[in-house]
């Protein structure tokens, strides 16, 4: 592949992703209105891991420790999540969803998979692997650097 046919591929890629990006954002907001796509993420990774930091979050996400804490404050005023203390260290708080957290929570990703569902419903077989392949080797191939951090 030519240097042009490359930054072509590239600059489809960019677009599209940042459609995408747009698009979950509008979906998530339809889905829970209370559940904009920033908190959906952390919820569902509080329940994933049974528990975690605020700490665990912004490092995992590559988030500022104040937004992720502006984030966890919402959740716990809609009731969704709750801070535990760590038996083994009372200093500790570890942050659980609620079972009101895991109704919603199990409540949007059903919804999200049936869009998704539909969306591919005539995508074959061997396109959706394909396509999940790339969405892995991609996602795992992001370092700490932000996307828009021109890398020196």
């Amino acid at each position: 592949m030519g240097d042009d046919a490359r930054e072509t591929s590239v600059d489809a890629i960019q677009r599209e992703l940042t459609a995408f990006a747009r698009r979950a954002r509008a979906a998530a907001a339809r889905l829970h209105p209370d559940l904009p796509l920033v908190s959906y993420t952390l919820l569902a990774h509080i329940h994933d891991r049974a528990g975690c930091s605020a700490t665990d979050l912004a490092a995992h996400y590559l988030l500022d420790k104040s937004t992720v804490s502006r984030q966890l404050a919402g959740l716990e005023r809609i009731g969704l999540v709750e801070r535990r203390t760590e038996p083994d260290d009372h200093r500790v708080q570890v942050l659980h969803p609620t079972e009101e957290g895991r109704r919603v929570l199990a409540a949007t990703q059903a919804s999200r998979f049936a869009a998704y569902e539909e969306r591919l419903r005539d995508w074959s077989a061997e396109d959706l692997a394909r396509f999940a392949a790339y969405l892995v080797r991609y996602n795992a191939a992001l370092t700490s650097d932000p996307p828009d951090t021109p890398r020196g």
